[in-house]
């Protein structure tokens, strides 16, 4: 009996990446509605289909769409912006400040508009995305037609849509409240990465995603420094670190993972973690090579991102899918190595699997949605085609198709591109506002090139600290007695130092630049001899945030970077309008003190004659945190038998000119 459908495809070869890689030619697929209700031969599904369309499809390759498993869509707006440099100088000195000033609901519509138009143009018919305004991002997809997983992105930093991470949550949480269910998008949670990220981070974010049952999407292992960092600062590797933090609690999409062994590929898979390798990102960005052929041994899902278009520069699945077959050759020395027709599943099947959408998208198989493409293999380029191996229809996609061999691609049974005209978006418009929008981004880079913290970054080794610095300073008369309350079982006693600390500071002529800290500090053992000498620099901006009644100080926090070279030529780098020295004993001890660690300074300063003073300080990326600790931060000044009403508010270096 003849079933009535939508749409017939026929005179195709068709290619389904199915578990068992199904081929058909001459091939036909049957779509009704939002779905693919046959796949097979083009004779057989004309005898039992009559449908309102039947379209010939010429002999071209009819496959799933392509699945971009890790983008950042609309930093298409953010393309050439800095490229050739380090990891660190790009990511904190260009495409961090740029975002804080730039980026809000309209630049991320835009820029994902824009990044639909390339997906769409390149056959890809699903995307990871993880972004700012991700909501944004969902709604320019969902309308242009695209399918996609928008993941709201949460660090310990401020961003551009959120002053805290609370907050980030929040906004996390209420995206993907308002898109599950969605036929097109699905939302999600993404926290940044582990060094971006604190505990409490990756514990709430997985707690989000497992509530709502809907992936985590992360960076993780990316770089050689973030693995090493992992292993001083927690005792153990990244995978075990946020296995630990129950991350995998979660159905989590890993980006890079890179840096990772036999051990951790294993963790990965027993725990369905799905990674998205990005060969051409790894590469611009000399991350290394991910060790692709074990995680797929292993059994681990391993989809191929582009990362995103600053990093890349380019949303071309094809160059991607082809690099990634490359790239496990030359870094193996094995020629079989990810062989064609595996590189063309892990842009396809797998990618949708490691989304945990593979029983949505991938393939094309009955049940699954009408998401495919069809692709041009007559060119000069891919001529002439070899039948005698059926594998080689494959190598053919892989090795010689590009980008612009495809014709035409449907997502959920509506076409979005037919001849390569696209039909549910106007490609010109949008790019006279990105036009509008880099000329803005230069005259901001411009004004700022010679700014101290860009300066910074571009030597190499900044780290931003964290965001909230609760700092109580009083002077004392009788530091003896501070010593005493100190030793009290009523503190918990972490950690005790002496240093002597050289201090000078940079001022500059406008003040919005803040200050620079060339420290040398001298660690005193107890027999009153320098042990250890390190020497750092620390960006002091406009910090302050709030003062508390007891004028505890709630301020921003600093960057920090190991100074490598002599002050001479921090002088000449940085070229300061003047100069304040400040030469200080310090006693500090790291203490518990009703739960909460804080620091104690006990600083005696000698240069310039001010006495000494008692300084107590936490610090948080938390404000609710910062909030709580600064209360307590009071009730241990009173602890230690300081005086609230002998509180100074300043910095040292604010009050040298005062009278003491």
């Amino acid at each position: 009996m003849t079933k009535h459908i939508d749409l017939l495809l026929t005179n195709a070869i068709v290619l389904t990446m199915d578990d068992e890689f199904h081929q058909y030619e001459p091939g036909a697929v049957a779509v009704d509605g939002d779905s693919i209700i046959a796949v097979g031969s083009d004779d057989l599904l004309k005898t039992q289909y009559a449908a309102k369309e039947i379209t010939d499809c010429q002999g071209r390759v009819l496959m799933p769409g392509l699945v971009n498993a890790h983008t950042h869509a609309a930093m298409t707006l953010l393309r050439g912006l800095a490229d050739d440099l380090r990891l660190d100088v790009w990511l904190l000195g260009f495409m961090m400040p740029v975002e804080r000033e730039f980026v809000s609901p309209e630049f991320v519509q835009l820029g994902t508009s824009l990044a639909c138009i390339e997906f769409i143009r390149s056959g890809v018919t699903c995307f990871a995305d993880m972004y700012y305004y991700e909501e944004e991002a969902a709604r320019a997809t969902a309308e242009i037609g695209l399918r996609a997983l928008c993941s709201q992105t949460v660090l310990k930093f401020p961003s551009p849509d959120a002053d805290t991470y609370e907050q980030a949550l929040e906004v996390a949480q209420d995206f993907i409240q308002r898109w599950v269910g969605h036929p097109l998008i699905v939302p999600s949670v993404a926290p940044h990465a582990p060094y971006t990220c604190t505990e409490g981070i990756l514990q709430a974010t997985t707690q989000i995603a497992a509530s709502y049952n809907v992936p985590l999407h992360t960076h993780l292992a990316e770089t050689l420094t973030e693995a090493e960092n992992s292993k001083e600062e927690h005792g153990m590797a990244v995978i075990p670190y946020v296995e630990k933090m129950r991350l995998f609690d979660a159905k989590v999409l890993a980006a890079h993972c890179v840096h990772i062994d036999v051990g951790e590929i294993h963790t990965l898979c027993h725990r369905k973690v799905g990674v998205s390798h990005n060969p051409t990102s790894n590469l611009k960005l000399a991350s290394g090579f991910a060790p692709v052929t074990g995680m797929l041994e292993a059994g681990l899902d391993v989809g191929i991102g582009t990362d995103g278009p600053a990093s890349n520069n380019d949303l071309d699945m094809f160059e991607e899918i082809r690099l990634a077959a490359l790239v496990a050759k030359g870094s193996s020395g094995d020629p079989t190595a990810l062989p064609a027709r595996t590189a063309l599943a892990m842009g396809t099947r797998l990618g949708a699997k490691a989304l945990h959408m593979g029983d949505v998208t991938g393939s094309l198989e009955p049940g699954k949605r009408a998401d495919l493409i069809l692709v041009d293999i007559s060119p000069l380029h891919n001529a002439p085609r070899f039948r005698r191996d059926p594998e080689g229809i494959y190598a053919q996609l892989v090795y010689a198709s590009k980008a612009t061999d495809v014709t035409d691609v449907m997502v959920n049974g509506r076409w979005l591109m037919r001849e390569r005209k696209l039909l549910t978006i106007n490609e010109a418009e949008l790019l006279a506002h990105a036009a509008a929008y880099a000329k803005k981004i230069d005259a901001f880079l411009i004004q700022r090139e010679q700014s101290v913290l860009s300066k910074l970054i571009a030597i190499g080794g900044a780290m931003e600290q964290e965001s909230f610095e609760v700092q109580v300073k009083v002077r004392v008369s009788d530091p003896d007695a501070i010593i005493e309350r100190i030793e009290q079982p009523d503190l918990e006693i972490l950690q005790q130092r002496r240093y002597h600390e050289f201090d000078t500071y940079f001022h500059f002529d406008d003040p919005a630049q803040g200050q620079l800290r060339y420290r040398e500090d001298e660690f005193i053992n107890e027999k009153g001899e320098i042990t250890n000498v390190r020497y750092r620099l620390t960006m002091i901006g406009q910090t302050r945030e709030r003062h508390f009644p007891s004028d505890v100080l709630l301020s921003r926090s600093r960057f920090i970077a190991p100074a490598i070279h002599s002050l001479r030529f921090y002088r000449e780098y940085f070229k300061p309008k003047s100069e304040t020295f400040i030469e200080k004993d310090r006693l500090r001890w790291r203490v518990i003190y009703q739960g909460t660690e804080f620091y104690i300074n006990l600083d005696r300063i000698a240069q310039p004659d001010l006495g000494t003073f008692l300084e107590v300080k936490s610090r948080t990326w938390s404000l609710r945190d910062a909030e709580n600790k600064a209360e307590i931060a009071e009730h241990l000044i009173a602890f230690l038998g300081a005086e609230m009403e002998s509180t100074v508010t300043q910095d040292y270096v604010e009050f040298i000119e005062e009278p003491k």
